[in-house]
């Protein structure tokens, strides 16, 4: 009885997640910086390397689109158009972890000037994303990413 009250016990404790080691954060960091390479060179043609065959991409106009494929068509879509010759550059990169296999970057950027197809200009804006990156073997790749733009404070 006494070993089934313990079984019982030790079920019921939260199992801790070991603590990430700072070569994970790095391996995140570099698949996160891998992707805003093939943005800034308007060429995906290794996003293998650094996304999931399931990857979901939501754009900042709140559009959703759903697997590797797809995203890429997307992609090579708006950056042979409106988004050619623009970059993206990382200001600030967090890593959090939420488990061993999942991990969520922040990432605050800055994008050089280009005018969208509804004929805006958009200038030195500021944008935000999440990634969502799940670790396939001894590789983090994204699995999901939501980019936003960030509103001045006099638009808010």
């Amino acid at each position: 009885m006494k070993s089934l009250i313990m079984a019982m016990v030790f079920l019921a404790m939260p199992m801790a997640v070991p603590a990430q080691t700072p070569s994970s954060e790095a391996s995140v960091r570099q698949t996160v910086q891998a992707f805003y390479a093939a943005f800034n060179s308007h060429g995906f043609s290794h996003a293998t390397d650094f996304t999931t065959d399931d990857w979901n991409h939501i754009n900042p106009y709140g559009g959703r689109t759903h697997g590797r494929a797809e995203v890429l068509k997307e992609l090579h879509g708006v950056h042979s158009t409106f988004l050619s010759g623009v970059s993206d550059n990382i200001e600030k990169l967090d890593v959090r972890f939420a488990s061993r296999d999942v991990a969520v970057a922040t990432v605050t950027s800055r994008m050089s000037t280009f005018t969208s197809p509804d004929g805006i200009k958009h200038l030195n804006e500021q944008h935000i994303r999440t990634f969502v990156l799940a670790k396939r073997g001894t590789r983090w790749l994204i699995m999901q990413d939501q980019n936003t733009v960030v509103m001045p404070p006099s638009m808010q």
